[in-house]
């Protein structure tokens, strides 16, 4: 269940009528370059495909919960939990899509976004922490797969036995306890896009979300919307981030059309946006491995904390700690000495990995 919030939300206001005149292009004007991210599981579909194939197919409900439980806890690195979940399952590939396909529920406004965004020009990109081939599948299922070619899917891959017996992620970022950095993805497209417009115009970057585990991309965006009364969304109004709330794509469509003609006004397409966030890069500039920034530290959950900084935050599993009490690696003590630091309130906390 949703946690009640009691802050107002940091929600970005519709922009000032402008005069039409204003709002037309100049001559040698252009539109910006917009481009979408959006999570996948929770955020265009309902519910989550990895979830659906664990409950029917693989360690079950109750295991998946004790498993998701481990996650939050920080006793255990989100990768390693979902090599576990995955790794459970004993189903053949087409035999799994058919419980997805009977139980998901796409955005009921999803298709009519994903057009605007075809009709626009907006390269639309789902960036999830599952598997792309499982994505793939259900994109083209609901959409078809001619509409499904034109999204662009940041995922991690898959190792998939021919009769089902074995599942294995392929991890996008092997080197990262989450499998797939979010943010290192968003941030490398951005780069992409910027260089790719050789005028200097910078793009505009969106994402759209709804948990714990968008924070990272979700602070690199320069428009972010959170899907309404999810935690992606109630993050952002403790910490102060701006955001738009959705409870449909219908609403992001509305406010990107704004923002679309916000920006034209306000900069005929050039230079930097007018909704730019420079501190799309910085954040992950300042919390590097030598330094673990306020808001990190004393962010609410110890499950945002392993999001944001899944090398500091991510515990050693208790068999380990306690194979480690006679001889105690430094990367454990590290540990433990952050986390009696945080928990005292005190920051930035310098660690070094």
């Amino acid at each position: 269940m949703p946690i009640a919030i009691t802050p107002p939300p940091v929600i970005v206001k519709d922009a000032p009528a402008q005069a039409v005149s204003d709002a037309v292009p100049a001559a040698g004007d252009k539109k910006r370059k917009i481009i979408c991210f959006s999570d996948f599981d929770g955020t265009i579909f309902m519910q989550d495909t990895g979830h659906i194939l664990f409950d029917n197919h693989g360690c079950g409900s109750k295991r998946r919960e004790i498993l998701d439980e481990q996650i939050k806890s920080g006793e255990r690195s989100f990768r390693d939990v979902s090599e576990e979940m995955w790794g459970s399952l004993n189903v053949p590939f087409d035999d799994g899509f058919e419980v997805m396909e009977r139980e998901l529920e796409i955005d009921p406004d999803f298709r009519a976004f994903h057009q605007f965004c075809l009709d626009n020009g907006i390269p639309f990109n789902v960036i999830s922490a599952g598997l792309k081939p499982v994505l793939r599948r259900v994109l083209d299922a609901f959409l078809g797969e001619d509409r499904s070619a034109h999204i662009d899917i940041v995922a991690n891959g898959a190792d998939i036995a021919a009769d089902g017996s074995a599942w294995r992620p392929v991890w996008l970022h092997g080197g990262s306890e989450l499998g797939h950095d979010k943010a290192q993805s968003v941030a490398e497209a951005r780069r992409a896009a910027e260089l790719a417009c050789e005028d200097g115009t910078v793009p505009l970057i969106v994402f759209i979300g709804d948990g714990v585990s968008d924070l990272p991309a979700a602070r690199q965006a320069d428009v972010l919307f959170a899907r309404r009364g999810l935690r992606l969304e109630e993050y952002c109004v403790e910490n102060g981030i701006p955001y738009t709330p959705f409870d449909t794509f219908a609403d992001i469509q509305r406010e990107l059309a704004r923002v679309q003609a916000e920006d034209d006004a306000q900069t005929r397409g050039r230079g930097l946006p007018a909704r730019f966030n420079p501190r799309a890069n910085m954040w992950r500039r300042v919390s590097s491995r030598t330094a673990v920034p306020r808001y990190i530290a004393l962010s609410p959950t110890r499950e945002e904390k392993m999001f944001l900084w899944p090398e500091a935050f991510t515990e050693l599993t208790a068999a380990a700690a306690a194979a480690s009490a006679s001889a105690t690696s430094p990367v454990l003590e590290k540990t433990l000495s952050l986390e009696k630091t945080v928990s005292l309130g005190e920051g930035p906390v310098a660690v070094q990995v």
